[in-house]
């Protein structure tokens, strides 16, 4: 469904372009003439010096990257520009995506090239979404029951960084490059506007409810301060390492708020049960009513319970170390692939190749299951698997191809480690029984899967850059549908089925507590990166009494108008959310999920406008 979404709203976003370039009369793809340039391409080198003075004006909205004119000149020129140009080079991905569409292939198949990088996008958004889900979601639920933390806490830490996992690595990998923020900014705040009009809407539609008062107020505010807070960065331009930090103090702030009044709720409710008891005289019925559900819980035990006696086997048996690893490796359930359709077990076969791949270097445990998921011989294998991905991937290999003392590489001997920590794991464990320590692989799969999560991001937004220059689209529009619905859509249907099933105040909190989360860790974080990324600032007093080093500021790109219809949409669609709630006593119906959906189609419609120039200052 996610694939689905990002391939159909890549054929409009291709389809407004087509229409925008016959109606003016410029493809944006053309070749502009240059008496520079004689007709073998040898005086390149002048023409685009001459290209970069003359069309410096026609970058997107301020946009400063240079290789935004790349589309300007010759099909036979562009693969030379993008090798010398230094801002096409995606130093920090493991493929040059321009260098890929322009050199690959002759000129002539350059659309086959990007038709390529779509499919590869599209299977980069599976990989997100997969790696998420079934491994980085799991890990962190067992960390929250292994350090015993509270629901509430568990809840805004560690299980919204879970559902946030690919909004959060990919606004941190897109607001570490100072050309690719623009794409942070549409994705953080395309994402708020569909969550808040599309999915708020749409739980409206399904499931009218009246939402928790004193909760729906609290995340409110705190996401439009943290929208009120980016759009002053974005209109400054710059931001400070004090205000970087603000973002991670403010979202501290509001987890102790909620922790907060959680417990003041929670002392409040057994304060009234316990008068309403006292001064009950029907002691027996509430007793009766309590016997009730503990039967229904009973029942259901039993049931659950005698589903799973049926598959157990009437003798005890011992499977060997290769069976388990077998078993193990296997990501299809036969029970399960029996049920489904023909559709679900296709779209399974084309996944399974990925889910093996993590399988083999990503650990998962399970606190539910006996047995904590402990499998002997696979989870030895992963100590060797896993620390090779991680020095293997992080930093696009950077790391891991480092040869030390200019002869022996570093994944050479993280392999050597791995293999030493996995004999002596393998030899001092048994197959029926986890270790003490096996707590430890999930901290270990916590960390592997954001490596994952993490690198697919940043091939993600690297192909968003290139779409971006081929197609003369910016970073925002990009960002606000793109990335936006990619990211976003299938938060979205859980959230609506979890409204189907009864439960739509349940689902109205993970929708704003999850965009807060991805707004100020998001932007922190990758602030953070991009000012420890680059060279320090070096200052020098007026008494030469010592040297100061200071972490250089971040710039960004000039807002364009784009920028400020997204900030403004989402401003306002937050400050009618807080008015018109509670002016209707916090009930959310029909009638107000039709107004956001149709607030998010004529905001979409405007976006588009803006971006192709029927709307401009």
């Amino acid at each position: 469904m996610k694939s689905l979404v990002v391939f159909i709203s890549m054929l409009l976003l291709l389809c407004f372009q087509c229409i925008y370039g016959l109606g003016s009369g410029e493809s944006g793809t053309g070749v502009v003439p240059s008496p520079d340039r004689s007709p073998d391409g040898a005086d390149l080198r002048s023409s685009v010096g001459t290209m970069v003075g003359t069309h410096f004006a026609m970058f997107h909205q301020g946009n400063t990257d240079k290789c935004a004119i790349v589309m300007n000149l010759s099909a036979v020129d562009r693969c030379a520009f993008v090798k010398t140009t230094q801002d096409c080079s995606m130093e920090d991905s493991f493929i040059n995506y321009l260098k890929m569409t322009f050199c690959l292939l002759p000129p002539d198949l350059t659309p086959l090239t990007i038709t390529l990088c779509i499919i590869w996008l599209l299977f980069l958004f599976i990989v997100l979404g997969l790696t998420a889900s079934k491994f980085f979601c799991p890990n962190l639920s067992a960390i929250s029951s292994t350090l015993r933390l509270t629901h509430n806490v568990a809840g805004v830490t560690f299980l919204a960084l879970g559902n946030g996992a690919p909004d959060v690595f990919s606004a941190t990998v897109a607001f570490s490059r100072p050309h690719t923020a623009g794409l942070a900014i549409g994705a953080l705040f395309g994402a708020g506007i569909f969550v808040t009009t599309v999915v708020a809407g749409a739980v409206s539609l399904v499931k009218p409810f009246t939402v928790a008062s004193r909760p729906f107020l609290r995340d409110v505010i705190f996401y439009m301060a943290a929208v009120f807070w980016t759009v002053v960065i974005l209109y400054r331009g710059t931001i400070s390492l004090g205000e970087t930090l603000g973002y991670l103090g403010l979202y501290v702030v509001y987890v102790i708020t909620v922790i907060t009044s959680a417990y003041i709720y929670s002392h409040q409710k057994h304060s009234a049960t316990r008068s309403s008891i006292q001064s009950s005289t029907h002691v027996p019925e509430f007793q009766s009513s309590e016997s009730d559900d503990e039967a229904i819980l009973i029942s259901n035990s039993s049931i659950q319970e005698d589903y799973d006696s049926e598959y157990c086997p009437l003798l005890p048996y011992c499977e060997s170390t290769s069976s388990i690893l077998l078993s193990s490796l296997n990501p299809v359930d036969s029970r399960i692939w029996r049920r489904k359709s023909w559709r679900w077990r296709a779209i399974k076969i084309l996944k399974m190749p990925l889910e093996v791949l993590l399988l083999l270097t990503v650990p998962v445990v399970d606190p539910d299951k006996e047995d904590r998921n402990w499998r002997r011989p696979l989870n030895c294998l992963h100590l060797i698997t896993a620390p090779l991905v991680c020095v293997l991937t992080f930093r696009s290999g950077e790391y891991g191809m480092y040869r030390i003392e200019d002869q022996f590489p570093v994944w050479a001997l993280t392999l050597l480690f791995g293999l030493f920590l996995s004999a002596i794991v393998f030899l001092t464990t048994t197959n029926n029984h986890p270790p003490p320590y096996h707590s430890l692989f999930s901290l270990l799969g916590f960390v592997v899967s954001a490596i994952w999560i993490s690198a697919a991001a940043l091939e993600v937004v690297s192909i968003l850059h290139m779409l971006g220059v081929v197609f003369s689209l910016s970073n925002n529009l990009l960002g606000l549908t793109l990335l936006a619905w990619g990211n976003s859509i299938g938060d979205s249907f859980s959230d609506v089925t979890i409204a189907r099933q009864g439960y739509p105040q349940m689902a109205i909190s993970a929708c704003f507590g999850g965009i807060i989360f991805n707004m100020l860790i998001g932007v922190g974080i990758g602030c953070l990166m991009q000012m420890f990324n680059n060279e320090p600032v070096v200052t020098f007093p007026h008494d030469w009494t010592g040297i100061t080093l200071f972490p250089p500021t971040p710039q960004f790109e000039p807002a364009g108008l784009l920028t400020w219809v997204l900030a403004g949409s989402l401003g306002l669609s937050l400050v009618l959310s807080f008015i018109l709630v509670p002016l209707r006593c916090f009930h959310m119906g029909r009638s107000h999920g039709i107004f956001l959906l149709l607030f998010y189609t004529v905001f979409l419609l405007v976006a588009l406008l803006t971006e192709f120039g029927f709307i401009h200052t």
